[in-house]
């Protein structure tokens, strides 16, 4: 199969694709003929070097989900069959033309998405809502704050919010203003010309926000305190603005706030396939219905995933990037 292997670490031009051998087929593992991948912000930081290779490997091989045709089913495999339309998120190995992964993560291409456009709703949609509502309780009118709200997690994040009754406010660049409100976002902050913190505030009240979800991290992080509300909480999803800072502890007491960081990819399999199997109960059906759908910034062809990359890295996106292989 064809697939991107890491030889070295650095920028765009070290995805390089090469000819290398199928995974193998564990005995509670499916087999997928890859249709399509998408990209994500831990793609890029692997391919720098600063995301170690989540799969024990003597390959390096990137992407995080994607969607595709059962190619063969092992040995103790009971729910899929050959030929069903999947998706998945794992920890790695996507940037390929095949790909083995555990049967239970695996989840069915909902009848209104195509197969191919079904790459750009595992990790993002997950993400959102173990964030939101799993581990932020979001639940029917209380109100959430998400950073990035153009990305590829900020779209899915206003649609899970819209949903469920929630309200929600997002920051985001002017170029991506429009888009939000759109989606439905009930407040759309401009980060470059007002403060997150004045307008959340004045929008709820002076309450402040019950759950924040973070990709930014940095000097939002002790922003991010003065805009929850007593008892919130605020789920750290990412660090796009860095890892290290300050915070004022006092409101975090005073405030009673629960700070939460998280990540999918580190998971052991066994909350890895819990999860999968709550999204595929609670969310899954709202794909059907029309109330969630992925959206989608630009594709590219296989070949062209060095310049599908350059384009994450500008932040020129809205929504997600996929790359097809089919």
């Amino acid at each position: 199969m064809r697939a991107v292997v890491l030889r070295t670490h650095g920028g765009p031009d070290c995805l390089t694709i090469e000819n290398v051998d199928d995974p193998a087929l564990g005995a509670d593992e499916v087999l997928i003929d890859i249709a399509a991948t998408a990209l994500n912000r831990a793609d890029l930081l692997q391919v720098m070097g600063l995301y170690p290779n989540p799969r024990p490997s003597s390959l390096e091989i990137p992407g995080l989900e994607f969607s595709g045709t059962v190619a063969a089913v092992g040995d103790r495999v009971t729910l899929w069959r050959r030929g069903d339309e999947v998706m998945a998120i794992d920890a790695g190995g996507a940037y390929a033309e095949r790909i083995a992964v555990h049967e239970r993560q695996l989840m069915p291409v909902p009848a209104t998405v195509g197969l191919r456009d079904a790459a750009a709703i595992p990790e993002v949609f997950l993400t959102a809502w173990d964030a939101l509502v799993v581990q932020g309780a979001l639940t029917s009118g209380r109100w959430a704050l998400v950073h990035a709200g153009g990305s590829g997690v900020g779209t899915a994040a206003i649609q899970i919010a819209k949903a469920i009754g929630a309200r929600i406010a997002v920051t985001c660049s002017s170029g991506k203003v429009q888009a939000c409100q759109e989606l439905g976002a009930d407040l759309v902050i401009d980060y470059r010309d007002k403060d997150f913190v004045a307008e959340v505030r004045a929008a709820t009240e002076g309450r402040g926000v019950d759950v924040v979800l973070d990709v930014i991290g940095g000097d939002y992080v002790d922003r991010n305190l003065q805009a929850v509300a007593s008892q919130g909480r605020i789920v750290q999803v990412g660090l796009m603005g860095g890892g290290a800072t300050s915070i004022n502890m006092g409101l975090v007491l005073s405030k009673r706030v629960a700070l939460i960081g998280t990540v999918l990819r580190a998971r052991p399999i066994e909350e890895k396939v819990a999860l999968t199997q709550r999204f595929i109960r609670e969310m899954l059906p709202l794909f059907t219905s029309g109330e969630l759908r992925p959206i989608i910034d630009s594709r590219y062809p296989f070949d062209d995933i060095a310049e599908a990359h350059r384009r994450m890295a500008s932040n020129a996106n809205t929504g997600k990037i996929v790359i097809d292989l089919e």
